[in-house]
């Protein structure tokens, strides 16, 4: 009994140390759903071109990609609680800035800059989390931070029909949310964060030669999400839904992702994490191919749409976690950045991607869109599993979760009949 004893204590000592950056986070994400689902509402509201509207959010994730760069830097050199407070303070002046003036080129500006924000925000958050994780428990950790962002993220969004997108006040109530995200991060002891040593440095090359799967698999996720989140607002505008239904039926993307995630995550700690990736991928594209056979004013199009962010955002947990599994202890950090950057670039992408698929063919562009990007993952898995073979279970000697259990059949019938029965060391990139 005392190995599980103090692997709980273990878990209590990490959420003890995490409080303050979970509560914080969950505030700046809910400041995130609220600020993008109203730029969104505006500039439909304004008849601006698809290509302006998607560009809106290729700017964020441009943004993205900076502040990925910039973030591990500043962290060697002044730590995780002071970048964080940084970041989230311009954060704030930025969706302020934004309500403020009804020009789309300042738009386009603000969005790089939050989305400079986010990233940095996130390689702190998980390189925090990655420092303080283990294999066992990372996935589990990593569920957690989904759950509270993601769910935090769908929150903002449903304040959406609270506010007028023509008006200040909506912008205005986001960045005061912003502010006060930096009480619970620094009121947080200096202790509970990982020591920031001299992290080595790994480049986007070295980190496809180390973990290829992890490179690709987050590359994919990016591409899926940027294009679901970048398009789901135009589509529904362009559809005639109210504000509020609009602001509903983005919000349970994000919603079903909070309810999926833990179960889908857990289960990736016990069973190959490219199994968990290609079932959940392949569940986003037949819940995908049901939803074009609804109208877009239909509650069963709600229920099918958190069904697929159900499916679709536990992905980046399992990505994040897979990478990290396979890099070393100091290069966490720096591989938390790359990750990141890989993600942002994708996300970029998926805008201008998912943009002709709704110009093209209309109501059905947007379910095609999601159903194309997550079968590019799904094909990549497929390859990534026959090229590296591996066993099903990943705990050798230790009893499977329920949630794994739950995934053995399935991920054994879609393993493809490649595994093997027992564990070869570093095989499972």
């Amino acid at each position: 009994m005392t190995p599980f004893i103090s692997l709980n204590e273990n878990r209590k000592r990490i959420l003890r140390s995490t409080w303050g950056l979970f509560t914080g986070f969950a505030l700046l994400l809910f400041t995130a759903g609220l600020f993008s689902t109203m730029v969104g509402i505006r500039a439909e509201l304004k008849n601006l071109p698809t290509v302006i509207s998607g560009g809106l959010t290729t700017a964020y994730y441009a943004g993205f990609l900076l502040g990925s760069l910039y973030a591990l830097r500043a962290l060697a050199q002044v730590g995780h609680i002071r970048v964080y407070a940084a970041l989230a303070s311009l954060l704030s002046a930025s969706v302020l800035v934004s309500g403020a003036f009804d020009s789309p080129f300042i738009w386009i500006i603000m969005r790089v800059s939050t989305g400079f924000c986010y990233a940095g925000l996130y390689v702190v958050a998980e390189s925090w989390l990655n420092g303080l994780a283990t294999n066992t428990f990372r996935g589990r950790l990593l569920a957690l931070y989904n759950v509270v962002t993601v769910g935090a993220y769908g929150a903002g969004q449903l304040m959406v029909f609270n506010f007028d997108a023509r008006n200040l006040t909506g912008f205005a109530f986001a960045a005061m949310i912003a502010s006060l995200a930096v009480i619970p991060v620094s009121m947080s002891e200096q202790a509970s964060t990982p020591k920031v040593e001299q992290n080595v440095h790994i480049s986007l090359r070295e980190l496809a030669r180390i973990v290829p799967t992890g490179f690709g698999f987050i590359l994919l996720v990016g591409l899926a999400h940027g294009g679901m989140l970048g398009m789901a607002v135009i589509h529904a505008t362009r559809e005639g839904l109210s504000i509020g239904r609009t602001g509903v039926l983005v919000a349970v993307i994000q919603l079903g992702g909070m309810a999926f995630t833990w179960p889908i995550s857990s289960a990736s700690d016990d069973i190959d994490r490219r199994v968990i990736g290609l079932l959940v991928a392949l569940g986003a594209i037949v819940t995908s191919v049901v939803m074009l056979y609804q109208p877009v004013s239909s509650t069963w199009t709600i229920v099918l749409l958190f069904v697929i962010g159900g499916f679709s955002f536990p992905l980046y947990a399992i990505a994040s976690a897979y990478t990290n599994d396979w890099v070393s202890p100091e290069q966490i950090g720096a591989a938390a950045s790359q990750l990141v950057t890989l993600y942002g670039f994708g996300a970029m992408l998926g805008p201008l991607f998912a943009a002709p698929f709704l110009d093209i063919l209309g109501t059905d562009g947007f379910a095609w869109s999601i159903i194309t990007f997550h079968s590019a993952l799904l094909i990549f898995l497929i390859y990534r599993i026959r090229a590296w073979k591996a066993p099903i279970a990943t705990k050798e000697g230790a009893p499977m979760s329920f949630h794994g259990r739950a995934f053995f059949v399935p991920a054994t019938i879609a393993s493809l009949g490649v595994t093997t029965k027992a564990k070869p060391k570093n095989v499972q990139k």
